[in-house]
Order: C-alpha cells, then structure tokens, then sequence
C-alpha cells in the first residue's frame, strides 16, 4: 500500500514538473527576439489580423473576445500551411520548437474554452499567448523566406 501511495505522489509531482517546464521553455521561445521582426509584414501580406488582436487585448478593451479567438484560429492555420509548405531549411531544433508551439497554442485554445465565462482575465492571457505563438510563426515564416 506504501509502495502504490509512493508511486502516486511520485507521478503526480513528475507530471507538474513536466508541466511546468513545457510552459517556462514555451514561454522563453516566445519571449526570444531575433534582430528583425519579419511579423508585421507577414501579416500584411498574408491579411492576418493578430497585429490587431494583440492590440486591442492589451486595451482590454473587447467584448467579444471568441470574435478575436476565431481570427486566431485563421492566422494559425493560414501560417501553418505556409510553414509547412515553406521552402526553407529547418533544422530538428526548429521542427521541435514548432511542434511544442503547436501544442502550447492547443493548451491556450483550451484553456480559454474552460476560462472565457469564469474568469475573463484568464481569458485574456490565453488569448494573447495565443498571439504571441502566432506572431512567433509569422516571424519565422517571413526568416525562412528572407533566406531561401
């Protein structure tokens, strides 16, 4: 019986660490500059909203915030598609990056479905990580095709 109480807590805890780790690389990724910032011009010539949706939720000034999860949602899935049919060199490091990206932006979408109507400002911080993860993918969107 000790031996299963043991295992218990021992799992428990090396899942919270996991966690806790995935979330701190995820948000070091994010909070990583790179000497030009390729976004904004992605943005304008892809049509993508998320320079407007960061804006407008630093305001908090926004009623309809699933209005801005779904111009999210369109970002994202507009710049994976370019991303994946780049023409551009990735190395492993960078498919791992994106693919922790990609999940941390499928936790945020959750965690904004579980949060919008019970705590609002939980709502707002998923949102805007949600759009820092996608300003992320249009900076390496707009690097790879500096390079090629």
């Amino acid at each position: 019986m000790v031996e299963l109480a043991a295992t218990i807590v021992i799992t428990a805890i090396s899942v919270l660490l996991f966690g806790y780790w995935f979330r701190y690389t995820c948000v070091l990724i994010l909070s990583a500059r790179t000497t030009r910032d390729y976004a904004g011009a992605v943005a304008a010539a892809n049509q993508l909203s998320f320079p407007e949706v960061q804006s407008m939720l630093r305001e908090h000034s926004i009623a309809d915030l699933d209005g801005l999860k779904a111009s999210l949602d369109r970002d994202y899935k507009v710049l994976a598609y370019l991303l994946k049919h780049a023409a551009g060199s990735s190395t492993a490091e960078d498919v791992v990056e994106k693919r922790m990206l990609k999940v941390h932006y499928g936790v945020m979408r959750i965690w904004y479905v579980l949060t919008r109507n019970l705590a609002p400002s939980a709502a707002y911080r998923a949102l805007d990580e949600m759009a820092s993860v996608v300003a992320h993918f249009a900076n390496t969107m707009g690097a790879q095709t500096a390079a090629a």
